[in-house]
This record gives structure tokens, sequence and C-alpha cells, in this order.
């Protein structure tokens, strides 16, 4: 894996976001796809603002916060786009992209959370 810079992630979860978005729009107009669409809009379109936030964060405990609400709600969208596909509302072959994507994601910002921790406990 490439090491990530911050723009790559700025630009990264701003993508990831806009796909949430395009999956939101084409999914049934049906009740159960609304409300579970509702929520994988919300949780998948949060990561790139927590994102931004915590790269302006003042300290390393500022950056932890807002990064592990960035885990905590890249965890949510793999629960909903987990739930779309099994509740037969979303074709995995329209889910594979966007799930590998948000589990790469929850695996960057798990290791920049684990190494900011770390580097936390030396001083």
């Amino acid at each position: 894996m490439e090491k990530e810079t911050p723009l790559d992630l700025k630009t990264r979860t701003s993508d990831f976001a806009l796909r949430i978005v395009k999956l939101y729009s084409s999914l049934p107009k049906s009740i159960e796809a609304q409300v579970l669409g509702k929520q994988v809009l919300r949780s998948g379109t949060s990561v790139g603002a927590n994102y931004r936030e915590g790269s302006r964060a003042k300290s390393d405990a500022d950056i932890i916060n807002k990064f592990e609400t960035v885990l905590q709600e890249l965890d949510e969208t793999d629960y909903w786009l987990d739930l779309l596909v099994k509740s037969g509302i979303l074709p995995i072959q329209k889910a594979e992209a966007l799930i590998k994507e948000t589990n790469e994601l929850l695996a960057i910002f798990t290791t920049i959370v684990t190494k900011i921790k770390k580097r936390k406990q030396r001083f």
C-alpha cells in the first residue's frame, strides 16, 4: 500500500462521500430501501467531514478523537451496506467496490490512530 498523504485522504474521503450519495440516489424508492439508504448516506458522508476536522486538530488527543469517529462511521457504513446487500435491496455487484473502499479506509485510519497512540505513549 502506498503511503497516504493528507491531500490523498482529503480527496479519497470526499470521493467516498460522493459515491455514497450516488448509491443512495440509485436505490429503489421503497420505504425499506430509503430508510436503510438514509442511514448509509448519513454515516458515509460524515467520514470526510470528520477527517477534515481531525486534520485541523490542535492536539494528538483531538486527532485521535476525530479519527476514532471516522472509524465508527466507516464501521457503521460497512454495516448498512452489508444490510442493503443481505436484504436484497442492493446487488452485491453494485456494492463490492464501495465495501472494498470502506475496508481500505478502515485499515488506513486504524493504522493512523494506532501510530498516534503509540507516539503519545512514548512522551
